[in-house]
């Protein structure tokens, strides 16, 4: 037979145990050193005994113990756990299947020894011990229960004891199967060399919420986690997978384990005060109920809970009363996947605890579903020692009442779901023994070559075939354990939804798979999911609303990432609510700061109004211009248009008429002709102008300065060598001019800087180097002019030309100088428009100054157009000398 340790409730199962100690055996000590111990449990003998530990009850707060008298032992409170219970009967279930199944361990009855760890570590090592010895009474380190081997141990729920519990049990290296424990460390075979469990690593469980996270955009997240191994751990590794992602923490707050209300309150405002919407809590039912309690006091909603496995199905069962429910609608959790197990449900209706005399817990069990009561007097005793109003006393338990109508959550299928891990550990350890068994019957050698004995094998033999099992589950599912010990994870994926009764249900609304191709282990029916409120929309939990397009983030002084403020973006930056990025060079963005258009071209367009004026303008110069010549070759013969050397102020008018169609040039599109065209004709249009007022001004202080005999200058300064200074005037502003240009060839440029958001069109740096090269040529030029005529402006004569030169000249240079300052301060058309001007400014001012007073004596004033209205006296002194 094969038993599993288990306790009764009456006298030990073997009164004739010889101890052993150390694999030796020998006769127990007349008396022991160490105390001994007394655990309770369930016991049912076999051939081979697996043992099991369950949290049957919740722990007692020890406080500090003076220690003036001997402490007492008592670790577990009355609160009975329903749940770990049904978890309990499952493992006794499937004891009970596998020794009625003949084809698994022939031959070979297996028993069992059950423990309450009460959710201590303490109670749990005592426990573990227990185990070991075969024995309530037990004195650590001794095997007293030599007629059955001890094959592994079912065991335990919560990670920190099943770490205690593997500590000591890999010493032996006893087989342990944890159908709970989650928690990474737990893998580690260095460690704990002979732990295994049925349980998923918390390392899913944690990534499995941080692809909830990705999934549904939530970008600001606070964390809970129990303040043991399990939740530390599974919260930091949460926390760096998730920030990983760009995901920031809001908070991260551990939930006492002592049950400190002052601590209590602190985490619940820190959630009350943060503006996360989203909640991952890993923990327990019964270290977090009092959160939760506390949470609905405070009135506390707009929340939405991510729960771990650890109480995603406990909450609305155990702990959440009909009237909060709607504190947690929408509230998603991960489960373990439901599993059919034929028979469990069966199997609860029937036990009684008049039939099951050996189980210590059933009485509970009754009291807790049915709310009776297997004795009135302790009733009685605890409302007299109580000072505090009591309710009604419960109603004796008579033993005829009935599981099946009670219709109670602990024989409800559909939350077979740790029980499944119970059960697959169960018969993970039977098939392994099958396999040990197969090779003393000789179907198949150990490593050594030699094989164990079923009935009296070591641990360690056992623990070579846990390594390598496999067999197939009651859904159908393979089972193994990898190197470490764990098994492939598999999660249902709920929603609390509340019913029209009021009552909150698990609605699977997706699944992890593990063993999915890569990027498909998670699937999500969006469709199915209902949120707070009952709301079907995805709420949003950030610490920022996402910045518009067009501005930039600009995280917040002392705040993670994902708190910021939204600031515009640059002009000619576009952003994507992230952050500005530069438009191309001949982009600019356009108003909302989301895309790049092409930046306007700008140049001075003939359907401008300025360009309208300006032509105007050039178009009036040139009439007047060309009306002054009409003027003058009408009046040919008159002594004013004599008197003034015709020659050259034809070719003055037709020089400045080139001037006033120069400034045209500058109007429109720009291209390469055009620019060449500019600088030439800008050049040489101002220098023979120029060049004409140099010859006029030289003419005149020759006539009225070289009047001593024997000068005859004047007389040898002939038209021809008027022509030639002229000519070699201008010849030598070409040349500057083609010198310049072949220099540095112009081309039209696209100008990205002058003006913000534009593109201006204008010729390159070799035609602003041929213009200033022009206007300083054309600037000396009107320099000797001006110094010319300013020395002959007190002349005699009633019509003294250089009085009109000089003040054209000072017209001339006014402007050029006012230009300066204004052309390097303007940028774009403008300029161009300031070139304009300055070039029809110049012009007009000559053209008024030198010849607006000969068209007024010849057109009003006629009769001062003879020779004695043009002297306005009697001939002088080199009078006779001024002729054509």
């Amino acid at each position: 037979m094969v038993v599993i340790g288990v306790i009764l409730n009456g006298k030990d199962i073997a009164d004739n145990y010889i101890c052993r100690s150390n694999n030796r055996f020998e006769t127990a000590p007349s008396s022991c050193e160490l105390q001994e111990y007394t655990a309770s449990g369930v016991l049912q003998d076999g051939d081979i005994i697996i043992g099991g530990v369950f949290p049957l009850h919740d722990t007692i707060e020890v406080s500090n113990l003076p220690f003036t008298s001997e402490p007492g032992y008592r670790m577990c409170n009355d609160r009975f756990n329903i749940r770990t219970y049904r978890w309990m009967q499952g493992m006794i279930f499937a004891v009970d299947e596998i020794n009625n199944n003949p084809a698994l361990l022939p031959n070979i009855t297996l028993g069992y020894a059950i423990y309450d760890t009460c959710y201590n570590i303490p109670t749990a090592i005592k426990d573990a011990f227990a185990i070991i010895s075969g024995q309530q009474a037990f004195t650590p380190n001794y095997r007293c229960q030599l007629n059955s081997s001890l094959s592994a141990v079912i065991g335990a729920s919560t990670s920190t004891i099943s770490i205690a519990m593997a500590t000591i049990l890999g010493i032996y290296r006893l087989p342990q199967i944890s159908y709970f424990s989650s928690i990474p460390r737990l893998s580690d075979k260095g460690e704990f060399p002979s732990f295994f469990r049925t349980m998923p690593t918390d390392m899913f469980q944690s990534k499995v919420f941080v692809l909830l996270v990705k999934h549904f955009g939530w970008k600001w997240v606070g964390i809970l986690a129990d303040n043991i191994d399990y939740g530390i751990q599974a919260a930091q590794i949460f926390r760096e997978e998730v920030e990983s992602l760009g995901v920031c923490i809001a908070f991260s707050e551990t939930i006492p384990i002592g049950k400190s209300r002052e601590k209590y309150l602190q985490v619940v405002d820190i959630i009350r005060m943060s503006s996360a919407k989203i909640i991952v809590a890993f923990s327990c039912d019964t270290n977090i109920v009092p959160l939760l309690e506390e949470i609905v006091r405070q009135n506390i909603t707009n929340r939405t809970w991510l729960a771990s496995e650890g109480w995603s199905t406990s909450g609305p069962l155990f702990i959440i009363k009909k009237e909060h429910t709607k504190f947690w609608t929408g509230t998603m959790g991960l489960t373990l996947p439901l599993c059919d197990i034929e028979g469990l449900q069966e199997f609860l209706y029937q036990k009684h605890p008049l039939k099951a005399v050996h189980d210590i817990f059933m009485p509970e069990l009754w009291e807790e579903v049915f709310s009776c009561s297997w004795s009135i007097a302790i009733q009685k005793e605890n409302k007299l020692q109580s000072n505090t109003s009591q309710p009604a006393l419960k109603e004796i338990c008579t033993g005829m009442e009935d599981m099946r109508a009670a219709d109670h959550s602990y024989t409800d299928d559909s939350n077979f779901r740790v029980s499944c891990n119970v059960n697959n550990a169960v018969y993970a350890v039977a098939y392994a023994l099958h396999d040990l068994q197969a090779c003393e019957n000789g179907k198949g050698p150990f490593e050594n070559g030699t094989c164990a004995n079923t009935h009296d094998f070591e641990p360690w033999q056992l623990l070579h075939y846990m390594r390598k099992v496999r067999f197939i589950d009651q859904s159908g599912n393979e089972r193994y354990f990898d190197k470490n010990g764990d098994v492939s994870a598999t999660y249902d994926i709920i929603n609390w939804q509340v019913t029209a009764d009021g009552i909150i249900q698990f609605v699977k609304v997706g699944r992890y798979d593990a063993r999915a191709p890569p990027g498909h282990e998670l699937t999500i029916r969006e469709q199915d999911l209902i949120w707070n409120a009952g709301e079907s929309e995805v709420p949003r939990s950030v610490c920022s609303e996402d910045c518009l397009p067009g501005t930039r983030k600009r995280v917040q002084q002392g705040q993670p990432i994902c708190c910021f403020d939204c600031i515009p973006c640059a002009d000619g930056e576009i952003s994507n609510g992230t952050e500005c990025f530069q438009c191309p060079e001949d982009y600019w963005s356009n108003k909302k700061k989301d895309m790049c258009v092409p930046k306007e071209v700008e140049f001075l367009s003939f359907h401008e109004p300025l360009a309208g004026v300006l032509l105007f303008f050039s178009i009036l110069g040139i009439i007047i211009s060309v009306a002054i010549i009409v003027i003058f070759i009408k009046f040919m013969n008159t002594p004013i248009v004599r008197a003034n050397n015709y020659e050259l102020s034809f070719l003055l008018l037709f020089s400045l008429t080139l001037c006033f169609l120069t400034s045209v040039t500058f109007i429109g599109k720009p291209s390469a002709e055009f620019c060449v065209l500019r600088q030439m004709g800008f050049g040489t249009s101002f220098s023979l102008s120029l060049s004409c007022i140099l010859v006029k001004t030289i003419v005149v202080v020759l006539a009225f300065t070289m009047t001593t005999p024997h000068q005859n200058v004047l007389k040898r300064f002939r038209p021809m060598h008027h022509r030639m200074i002229v000519a070699a005037i201008t010849l030598i502003q070409i040349s500057i001019c083609v010198g310049l240009l072949l220099s540095s060839s112009l081309s039209v440029e696209k100008n990205t800087m002058a003006v913000v958001g534009k593109i201006i069109l204008e010729c390159s740096n070799g035609s602003e180097h041929a213009y200033f090269g022009n206007l300083g040529y054309v600037g000396l030029l009107a320099l000797l002019c001006f110094v010319l005529a300013f020395l002959a402006r007190k002349l005699p004569n009633n019509f003294n030309e250089a009085k009109f030169i000089t003040f054209s000249l000072l017209i001339f240079f006014a402007v050029w100088i006012s230009f300066l300052p204004a052309y390097f301060s303007t940028k774009g058309k403008y300029l161009v428009a300031i070139e304009i001007f300055a070039i029809l400014a110049s012009s007009f001012g000559l053209l008024a100054c030198i010849f607006f007073p000969k068209c007024y004596v010849v057109l009003l004033r006629p009769e001062l157009n003879t020779k004695r209205g043009l002297m306005g006296r009697a001939p002088q002194t080199g009078e006779s000398n001024l002729k054509t």
